[in-house]
């Protein structure tokens, strides 16, 4: 079994992709070919906002969007404590501060109470300029950006969507990516939207900022080729990849975010009276790229993953490690994030994809609820 099959993904839309992929090979536009504005088009549409620029990954979307807002030395950014490293890493490459910000323990995202009390923190040290928020979409759940656009707005902060694994899911019928001044996602393999390789995209309705967009991403070109109006980077989505995720994108609309949403729904079924299962919010829907249990503890999480893994089915920790903890962000700020530091001890995320099949979800809660 897989624990996100790929595989059986590309065996139903082979005829397709297969397809696509060849007439980008007839064309011989490897790079920014019509494939690309074409998808971009189309994610646009989905989500509903004005401008997508893609690039080449997930994190360079959060580096691109920190460098449009020119973010750098002197500024904090706060980041939900519990997600990838990705989040923080980009803050601290742009020469800002990664505040780390505990989360909520149902929704495993960012909580707007210690949101604000970091950011009061900060103010009354007064060592840095609160300047943006990062909010992560985590496993594949919106974060409560009614309650972030409101502090946001407050105190005068720019937020940003981490959508890496939220694209997908919605609030009232609003899509992902595009809550927030700038939203990001990522085309990795494994997420809900994934290409064959690396990928990412960035949303807005700002005009100033997608044009500094599409400049920082090529290099910081201007209207000319050769004039570079600014630093920037070399991140541009494949047209291979492009081609690959339009044929994706229509069938995540045609039926895989359908699907996936009943693979969570029998897996609750199944597993809510003996565990704590992933809570969605009345108006949210999720894009379950992560199927996550809470366990009691350390001890009783590891024991039956190692009883899972003895009977052949793959699961996954996600994260064994806050980010206030990790190795080069010693000593930043020490044990502040409570909720996510017992949540790393006590978190499993088990198969999930749209094509797991309701006798396979059965075989893998009958051995969790032995």
């Amino acid at each position: 079994m897989q624990f996100r099959d790929l595989n059986a993904q590309y065996r139903r839309l082979q005829p397709e992709i297969d397809e696509a992929v060849k007439e980008v090979l007839a064309s011989g536009k490897f790079i920014m070919g019509p494939q690309v504005s074409q998808l971009e088009e189309a994610l646009a549409r989905y989500v509903g906002v004005k401008h997508v620029i893609t690039c080449g990954n997930g994190t360079d979307a959060l580096t691109l969007a920190l460098k449009a807002w020119e973010i750098g030395p002197g500024d904090a950014v706060f980041v939900a404590d519990f997600t990838f490293f990705a989040s923080a890493e980009v803050i601290s490459l742009e020469g800002a501060t990664p505040c780390f910000v505990d989360v909520d323990e149902r929704t495993f995202n960012l909580s707007p109470e210690a949101l604000r009390n970091a950011i009061d923190r900060v103010i009354q040290e007064g060592c840095l300029t609160p300047r943006a928020i990062i909010a992560v979409d985590l496993f594949g759940l919106p974060a409560d950006y009614p309650a972030l656009q409101a502090i946001a707005e407050e105190y005068h902060l720019l937020l940003l969507e981490d959508g890496a694994q939220g694209f997908g899911g919605s609030i009232q019928g609003h899509r992902s990516c595009s809550f927030g001044d700038i939203a990001t996602t990522s085309f990795f393999p494994a997420k809900p939207l994934g290409c064959y390789g690396d990928g990412g995209a960035l949303f807005t309705d700002n005009d100033e900022w997608a044009d500094r967009i599409r400049s920082l991403r090529i290099h910081g070109k201007g209207s000319d080729k050769y004039d570079n109006v600014r630093i920037g980077l070399n991140s541009r989505l494949d047209t291979l990849q492009a081609a690959i995720l339009l044929v994706k994108l229509r069938a995540f609309e045609a039926y895989e975010l359908q699907e996936v949403n009943r693979v969570a729904s029998h897996y609750t079924r199944r597993l809510e009276e003996a565990f704590t299962t992933p809570y969605i919010p009345e108006g949210y829907g999720s894009s379950w790229a992560q199927y996550t249990l809470q366990l009691p503890d350390r001890t009783t999480r590891d024991a039956l993953q190692q009883r899972l893994k003895a009977a052949g089915i793959p699961s996954m920790i996600y994260y064994p490690k806050p980010m206030h903890r990790q190795s080069v962000f010693a000593g930043l700020q020490p044990d502040s994030c409570p909720v996510a530091a017992r949540l790393s001890d006590c978190v499993l995320s088990l198969p999930m994809h749209p094509y797991l099949s309701p006798e396979e979800i059965d075989h893998i809660c009958d051995l969790i609820l032995v």
